[in-house]
């Protein structure tokens, strides 16, 4: 039989003519809602009573030949189907850390929630699966693979969809850290108030601008790490093709070719051999200076060995990867670049932020390589030999990445160290050849490369050869100790007027005269006395000042009314008071850190919950409930805030 959500007086508002299924009412929450613990999507889901659905477990059967695992739950109706689906498509196949929803059942439609991170994406993953399910009735086939590819590509080119930013997101979700993007500077907040640090994957504020930009400047690096007595290859930096075959000449082939200024192997070339090669890696080497700066080319030895990325996290060394080219393993009758095609279908090439390996780009570097080997893209090559695609270990453009940290010498441990301890960086990349790194770099076999001070991390934390190196818990512990080292004390109101929220802030700052504390509410944004401009968008409101880098202290008002229309911002309190909160408000209870405090006022009853131990009784006549709380708010404001810890 099949079991009927209630539709009697549902409208169908935004389905097609012959839909089944209707989707309406979307809602994105930034952070914690009436219906989520989390950020999520909130959207109300009906039948349309144009005609009969299949039966439930048809549309199981379907969606089980695509995810067998959902064949295994119990569904109570079609909502509960509805919302497991688009939960699990939301993960997008790349193992998205977003696993909460929740159904809610009223007369007429059933409210899902599901937790969600970039709003387009997510809304797009809704309207796929809907999409699905039509098709399903209709017994037509669905271009899944089309459709999540593209599902893919939006999350991957949104501000979270960068492996590195990814990675750190997902790694200070997992511990607590509050993380949250600021759309107006590009950056990512890891972090509230003075414990604060922002930054853009692996940089970040506390970083100096000065070693980073000298970073960038391959020329001066490589004469700096020569005069500390670090082995880098000879060579010259030339400003024109001639100057280039001279150098070459002097030095003698191989060379490697690359901008001075230039970074992630863009316009590098290895192992020229020739002066044809060479003209053309000189001309690849042009392309990749930015417009604005000088033709600056740097020729040099090409050093023999493999390539390898040391990895420094506030001078201490934590990862070494080994970086190969990408190739291909021909089976007697497909072309090179039929291979490429069948290797880049890969899962682990689907080149999202979760994958190992990116796809294998075809350009004329590959095409001339292979000339030299004696190939074509149209070449077929015999069962089970390999060919190598490019002379540079480029992972962008398809290398591979195997795990050599327990592979290193102690010698170059030190080696990596002694580079890192020199810049006022968080992270320091350093790339060297060398014919493995278990021998020490004062066998003279050993040469440094380049410096790298925004290297990317997940080559090290998902390597597509051995295990992971969990650089994102370096990193962050870097600057937090604990979850709680992120945070600054936050008091959540769901009512308090100017005259209140002026005593709080004084009483606070009668013990406490050096904090800084930063207070809105629906009528007002302070910080200490002083009032700012409030904006119309109420989160956007904290968000500004939990991004103040002075900031000791929040105090916040959220009413029924935010709380519906925009949710919360953060994700736990440490103090809540509530004054005769309505249902929706009881939310701001669930929000309250393990060791915080609850004050609830119903008429002149009061009820306070110190971390599980609870206090209920009746005010006396004329007895103010603002005294009530201000006792409480003492053992909030008798720590004083640390300052976020900062790297070398």
């Amino acid at each position: 039989m099949i079991e009927q959500e209630q539709h009697s007086d549902v409208i169908r508002i935004n389905a097609r003519e012959n839909d089944v299924f209707d989707i309406f009412n979307f809602k994105y929450y930034l952070g914690p809602n009436p219906y989520l613990e989390t950020g999520a999507v909130v959207f109300d889901f009906a039948l349309t009573n144009y005609r009969q659905p299949l039966e439930i477990e048809e549309y199981v059967q379907v969606v089980s030949d695509r995810y067998p695992h959902l064949a295994e739950y119990k569904y109570n109706s079609y909502a509960d189907l509805f919302a497991r689906v688009v939960s699990e498509v939301s993960q997008l196949d790349m193992d998205l850390h977003l696993n909460h929803w929740r159904v809610k059942a009223y007369d007429d439609y059933v409210r899902i929630s599901i937790q969600a991170l970039h709003e387009r994406t997510s809304k797009e993953v809704l309207y796929t699966v809907w999409d699905w399910f039509e098709n399903i009735t209709d017994n037509r086939s669905f271009p899944w693979e089309k459709s999540l590819e593209k599902l893919q590509n939006r999350f991957r080119y949104s501000v979270y969809g960068g492996p590195t930013v990814y990675a750190l997101l997902r790694t200070a979700s997992k511990q607590g850290i509050p993380t949250f993007y600021l759309w107006e500077e590009g950056l990512m907040q890891y972090g509230h108030g003075r414990k604060l640090v922002r930054g853009v994957a692996t940089t970040f504020d506390t970083d100096s601008h000065i070693d980073s930009e000298f970073t960038t400047r391959k020329d001066d690096c490589k004469a700096f790490l020569q005069s500390l007595g670090f082995p880098v290859p000879q060579g010259e930096i030339v400003t024109s093709e001639a100057e280039a075959l001279t150098v070459a000449e002097d030095i003698g082939y191989p060379v490697a070719v690359k901008p001075v200024i230039g970074h992630k192997g863009i316009g590098v070339t290895a192992e020229v051999q020739t002066e044809r090669e060479l003209k053309s890696a000189y001309q690849r080497a042009l392309l990749a200076i930015p417009e604005e700066q000088p033709t600056r080319v740097i020729v040099e030895n090409s050093i023999a060995g493999k390539d390898f990325r040391l990895l420094c996290v506030n001078g201490k060394f934590v990862a070494a990867t080994e970086r190969c080219p990408a190739s291909v393993v021909g089976d007697g009758y497909s072309t090179i670049k039929e291979l490429i095609r069948r290797e880049n279908r890969k899962p682990e090439r689907w080149d999202t932020p979760t994958s190992p390996m990116s796809k294998i780009l075809i350009d004329e570097a590959m095409e001339l390589y292979l000339e030299e080997q004696g190939w074509t893209l149209d070449s077929i090559i015999e069962s089970d030999r390999t060919v190598s695609l490019r002379k540079v270990a480029n992972l962008s453009v398809g290398g591979v990445s195997i795990n050599a940290t327990n592979a290193i010498h102690h010698d170059n441990i030190i080696l990596a160290q002694d580079i890192a301890q020199h810049f006022r960086l968080t992270c320091l990349g350093i790339d060297v050849i060398a014919p493995n790194l278990s021998e020490s770099w004062k066998s003279g076999k050993l040469a440094i490369l380049e410096i790298n001070s925004a290297p990317g991390i997940f080559m090290h934390l998902n390597p597509a050869v051995g295990e992971s190196v969990d650089v994102p818990a370096h990193i962050l512990a870097t600057f937090f100790h604990s979850a709680e080292d992120a945070k600054i004390p936050i008091i959540t109101f769901n009512h308090i007027a100017i005259p209140e929220l002026q005593t709080t802030i004084d009483h606070i700052l009668f013990q406490h005269p050096e904090w800084t504390i930063g207070a809105v509410s629906r009528q007002g944004l302070f910080i200490n006395r002083s009032q700012k401009v409030l904006n119309k968008d109420y989160n956007s409101n904290v968000q500004s000042l939990l991004r103040y880098p002075k900031l000791d202290l929040l105090i916040a008002e959220y009413p029924e009314e935010i709380l519906e229309a925009e949710g919360m911002f953060y994700q736990s309190s440490n103090i809540v008071i509530l004054d005769n909160p309505s249902e929706i408000e009881m939310m701001l209870v669930r929000n309250v850190a393990d060791d915080g405090i609850v004050v609830i006022k119903k008429d002149n009853d009061i009820s306070i919950n110190r971390q599980g131990l609870i206090e209920d009784y009746t005010l006396g006549m004329g007895e103010d409930f603002t005294r009530v709380y201000l006792k409480e708010i003492n053992s909030i404001s008798m720590t004083t805030p640390k300052s976020k810890y900062s790297p070398i």
